[in-house]
């Protein structure tokens, strides 16, 4: 088997060859999931319960070993890297403990002579299908909730960040999680793969993150066999700040909800509408957080994950600037020409077509548009197939409120730069998916109701 080299996106230096798997190696981790597949579903809730305890020790045992790995192939900030590890940690004591509170009904036919059991069995062998910009937290997301279900699963992580992913699936095996439930292939031909997998018949589940584009594609597939598919796509996040907004707390929120992780996060705020009568005070205000901004790979914020990514973020600003947009202000980036950097920057002036609005930037980039009418204002922000995230400040809570329920979006941060939470149930409306990871709801996305009618005369 031929390997692939993975880079450390703030040297582009290779730090590790990984062996490059095709079809072959997609159907030999199928044979695995499908020969352990029916002991797993039959282990007790309570087995399966104490092996996702376990790895969450584990990660946390390794936590700094975890961060290490992330800052190397993925090129995020250290700090943010201990975040990722212990957020991630957190789907397996979340689902450690939804494990074993299996839900179900049981009750009388309302027209008498039987009774119905309704439970709900894992749906089989899982294909999952992760990006590259939260390598262990993408993972354990899905991982977590197809284990307490009772699915075993195959995984194929991001080729531009599959060690953390490797190492992952290491710590599972020490905790006691048999032989074929955990199954990876890494490569650099995902279409062949997944295809691989969409089309064995064993498979009964794909849970993927990335691209609305590739989503459709898998989707289409997946209709073939009427597979069950959790999609997580793409997003296009606005950011609201009224005029009575507290100020302070909508640019804390904004340097977490636009800069964590360098812009590359699908719940990222991607668009900012910041009201005609505050507009001046919040770009003076970001401005200034964003110049202070270190810039490197040992400061706030990291490179970008390829020059490819590099080339896509500079144009969407040029073509901004073209449009008429203007620069308030620029972060530094190292001099020495190294890594695939992109220096974060405040755009004001923002038409509220540009391609900056309209498009996903995975990037650092921070357009604010003005806005006085708040029917205008909610014409633009839902004026877009992408409904992921929305973040909304606002003095009065009701109207934050009240702004939130009108946008459409699968979430909402009122009065706070961050939506993401184990406990709660992640995904969008719209284009930006199907489905919901994390939460009771994340769980459900692994298992199939079934209903038992008993004869009882």
């Amino acid at each position: 088997m031929t390997e692939f080299p993975v880079e450390d996106p703030a040297t582009g230096e290779t730090i590790a060859m990984v062996m490059d798997g095709g079809p072959a190696e997609a159907t030999a981790a199928v044979d695995a999931a499908a020969a352990a597949a029916r002991a797993w579903a039959g282990t007790p809730a309570r087995t399966r319960s104490e092996l996702l305890h376990r790895t969450f020790e584990l990660m946390l045992r390794d936590r700094e070993e975890l961060a290490a790995l992330i800052v190397r192939e993925n090129g995020k900030p250290l700090a943010d890297a201990r975040g990722e590890v212990t957020y991630a940690a957190e789907f397996f004591r979340w689902y450690g403990e939804e494990a074993v509170r299996a839900d179900g009904a049981y009750g009388p036919s309302p027209a008498g002579g039987t009774r119905t059991v309704v439970t709900r069995r894992p749906v089989g062998v899982a294909a999952l299908v992760t990006p590259w910009n939260f390598p262990a937290a993408m993972a354990t997301r899905k991982i977590g909730p197809a284990l307490a279900a009772g699915c075993t699963v195959v995984l194929k992580p991001a080729a531009e960040t599959p060690l953390t992913a490797l190492a992952i699936a290491r710590l599972l095996a020490e905790a006691g999680v048999p032989d074929g439930v955990v199954n990876l292939v890494t490569t650099t031909d995902a279409g062949s793969v997944v295809t691989t997998w969409l089309e064995d018949p064993r498979v009964r589940k794909i849970s993927f993150t990335g691209s609305t584009r590739v989503g459709r594609l898998l989707l289409r597939q997946a209709a073939d066999r009427v597979v069950n598919a959790s999609m997580e796509l793409g997003g296009n996040a606005p950011f609201v700040v009224t005029a009575d907004a507290d100020l302070d707390a909508a640019v804390d929120g904004a340097m977490i909800a636009k800069f964590r992780n360098g812009g590359q996060a699908c719940t990222a705020a991607n668009r900012f509408y910041v009201h005609a009568d505050v507009a001046e005070d919040f770009l003076a205000r970001l401005g200034k957080r964003v110049e202070a901004l270190n810039v490197g790979p040992s400061g706030d914020v990291g490179p970008l994950i390829s020059a490819k990514a590099v080339d896509g973020v500079t144009k969407l600003v040029d073509s901004a600037l073209a449009a008429g947009a203007r620069v308030v202000a620029r972060a530094e980036i190292p001099s020495d020409g190294k890594g695939y950097f992109f220096a974060p920057v405040v755009l004001a002036d923002v038409p509220p077509d540009a391609d900056v609005v309209q498009e996903e930037i995975f990037g650092p980039v921070a357009p604010v548009v003005t806005w006085r009418d708040e029917e205008e204002l909610l014409t633009q922000v839902n004026a877009t197939e992408m409904g992921l995230a929305a973040y909304v400040y606002a003095g009065n809570l009701q109207d934050a409120l009240r702004l939130g329920e009108a946008t459409d979006a699968g979430m909402v941060g009122i009065n706070r730069g961050l939506v993401s939470d184990p406990s709660a149930p992640f995904g969008g409306l719209k284009q930006s998916g199907l489905g919901r990871e994390g939460a009771r709801e994340g769980l459900h996305e692994f298992t199939e109701i079934q209903y038992l009618s008993v004869d009882w005369p």
